[in-house]
């Protein structure tokens, strides 16, 4: 294994400990960036759904199923903890939920098939609905799952109520619609949002040209794991996902309305100094994430099984094996 942590910024330490505090960078945020203003982006929200369900399904019956799934939607809790989860814990190997690094050792007893199909893209982005189902040592729709407390335990039960109401919901509309118009104004959009969902996932914690640090024991802090977020820029998409794209103080302060993201970073650089990474800015459709995707994939295949500060590590052998497919 061979670990290339400097590809960028030779002279800075990513995993040194800041030189500032949360409550500076809190402080250096106008204080309006916090106030909520739900009504309006809520009803931007739900014209531009209206709008697309009608121009592209041509039916108010259509746009009055997606209002019942979205309802039933509200009530799932599994993603929600799981993703509260991840937002306490980033950056940190073992307790993280959103694209944990595998250990070396771990890496080492996957067989070649599961390795390919791990690194190579696609493959990986199809992976959420697996990952709803069984993630780590459990699951997102059992209340007794590791992934729950005991007080969150009838959120869960609630939640898998509406999941097998869905499901159900979702057979019965195939057999009155057919599976074809399922196929086209549900299942494929589902599919797009899923690959597209976990691609915007993994680009805010992988492929920046300096490798971020994981930590472990005393080493992880809550601002430092933070601050192993990157920024990216969607072009059009900005928008379309709510400025997800401003992810450093998003994970730093998720309460924070999205509308607010983009003033609130620019107001808190000056703060995070180099620890806060400018994203290569898009055009229109961001092609340049896809070079940063592929390789992020050909060279972060694992981490130490030891050690409270650690790099993802290159398997030469795949890299080789990558390089071998491209110039075949």
């Amino acid at each position: 294994m061979e670990t290339n942590v400097t590809r960028g910024q030779a002279d800075f330490d990513p995993s040194a400990p800041p030189p500032f505090k949360t409550a500076e960078i809190r402080d250096a945020i106008p204080k309006h960036c916090w106030a909520p203003c739900f009504g309006l982006y809520l009803l931007l929200d739900m014209i531009v759904a209206m709008e697309a369900s009608q121009t592209l399904a041509g039916s108010i019956v259509l746009w009055g199923i997606f209002c019942i799934l979205q309802f039933l939607f509200l009530f799932m809790a599994g993603g929600r903890i799981s993703h509260k989860t991840h937002h306490q814990n980033h950056g940190h190997v073992e307790n993280d939920e959103s694209w944990v690094p595998m250990t070396d050792s771990l890496y080492k007893s996957l067989p070649s098939s599961t390795k390919t199909l791990r690194f190579t893209v696609p493959f990986p982005f199809f992976a959420f609905p697996l990952y709803v189902w069984y993630r780590k040592e459990g699951t997102h729709f059992h209340p007794s799952s590791d992934l729950f407390s005991p007080n969150e335990r009838s959120y869960v039960i609630t939640s898998t109520v509406c999941w097998i109401i869905v499901a159900a919901l979702l057979f019965h509309l195939s057999i009155v619609f057919g599976p074809i118009q399922m196929l086209k104004f549900y299942f494929l959009p589902y599919w797009i949002f899923v690959v597209w969902l976990d691609i915007v996932t993994y680009l805010h914690h992988h492929g920046y040209e300096t490798k971020f640090p994981w930590y472990r024991g005393e080493e992880w802090s809550y601002l430092r794991g933070g601050l192993t977020t990157i920024d990216r820029d969607y072009g059009w998409f900005n928008k379309i996902h709510h400025d997800i794209g401003t992810h450093v103080i998003h994970h730093q302060f998720p309460q924070i309305p999205h509308y607010h993201l983009v003033e609130a970073t620019k107001a808190a650089k000056h703060v995070l100094g180099k620890y806060y990474r400018e994203p290569e800015k898009s055009g229109p459709i961001p092609f340049h994430l896809a070079k940063i995707l592929t390789a992020s994939m050909k060279e972060d295949h694992c981490v130490s099984d030891t050690g409270d500060i650690v790099y993802y590590q290159t398997d030469s052998k795949r890299l080789r094996f990558y390089e071998k497919m491209k110039s075949s």
